[in-house]
C-alpha cells in the first residue's frame, strides 16, 4: 500500500512533502535552551523551598520543648521533601556499633562454641558399656521362625 503511495506520488502532493520534511537533518535545526534567573538561583528545582539539612528525626534531642513532641518538630518549621524517610515512623537507623566490631563480636561467639564442641569432645567419656552381641543374631534370640506369637491374629492374648 505504502510502495503504491510513493510510485503515484504527486511532485507537490502531501507524501512528498512528508518524506521530505522527515529526510532534513537535525543539525540544521539547533534547539538553544536559556536559563532563567530562578534556575541559576535555584537548581535544585524545588521552587525556592528552603531545604533543612538531612537530619532523621530520631537523632533530635527526645527531651527538648518540641510543640509536637511525637515527631519532634516545632510550629511552622520546614519540612524537608524526604520526610517520610527522615519521620519519626521510619525504620530506625541502627547505630549501636560499627560493622567490624559486629564482626568481631561473630567471630568471638563462633570461636567460643567451636572451642566448647571441642572441649566437649576431648573430655566426653567413651560409652560406659560394651555394645551387646548375640550369638546366632536376634532372630535366633528372639525364637527363630517356629516360636510362638506373643499375639494371635484376632487380638487376643
Amino acid at each position: 500500500m505504502l510502495s503504491r503511495q510513493l510510485l503515484t506520488a504527486r511532485p507537490g502532493g502531501p507524501l512528498t512533502h512528508k518524506l521530505l520534511r522527515t529526510t532534513v537533518p537535525l543539525t540544521s535545526r539547533p534547539q538553544r535552551r536559556y536559563l532563567s534567573k530562578e534556575d541559576i538561583e535555584d537548581p535544585n528545582m524545588n521552587g525556592g523551598y528552603i531545604n533543612p539539612p538531612r537530619i532523621p528525626r530520631q537523632f533530635r534531642d527526645p527531651y527538648a520543648d518540641w510543640w509536637d513532641k511525637q515527631e519532634r518538630r516545632n510550629y511552622g518549621e520546614p519540612v524537608h521533601e524526604d520526610n517520610d524517610i527522615l519521620g519519626m515512623f521510619s525504620p530506625e537507623e541502627y547505630t549501636h556499633f560499627k560493622p567490624g566490631f559486629g564482626a568481631f563480636c561473630l567471630g568471638i561467639f563462633v570461636a567460643t562454641f567451636l572451642g566448647l564442641v571441642g572441649v566437649v569432645k576431648i573430655f566426653y567419656p567413651d560409652m560406659p558399656a560394651v555394645k551387646r552381641g548375640f550369638e546366632g543374631g536376634l532372630d535366633r534370640e528372639l525364637g527363630g521362625e517356629g516360636a510362638l506369637l506373643a499375639r494371635t491374629e484376632d487380638g487376643i492374648d
